[in-house]
């Protein structure tokens, strides 16, 4: 990880991120949103909004953190 991100908070990553890295998904997220705002429906937007979430993600959290991502188990 850079020494930037090390010293940066995670919102301030997001932040960051939703604006620069992930601008044209955003955008994308955004004008779904304004076009149905007035007729909305469950999941209209939810393609956009996936793909805006996911390169939030990938943007955001550590390479490292996603390699090793595990889903949660129980334990007893």
């Amino acid at each position: 990880m850079h020494a930037a991100q090390k010293s940066t908070s995670p919102l301030k990553r997001l932040a960051l991120h939703s604006t620069s890295t992930c601008s044209s998904q955003a955008r994308a997220y955004g004008k779904c949103i304004v076009a149905t705002y007035t007729d909305v429906r469950k999941d209209c937007c939810k393609h956009e909004f996936e793909k805006f979430g996911q390169c939030l993600r990938q943007a955001v959290c550590p390479q490292e953190i996603m390699a090793h991502a595990s889903p949660l188990t129980h334990r007893r």
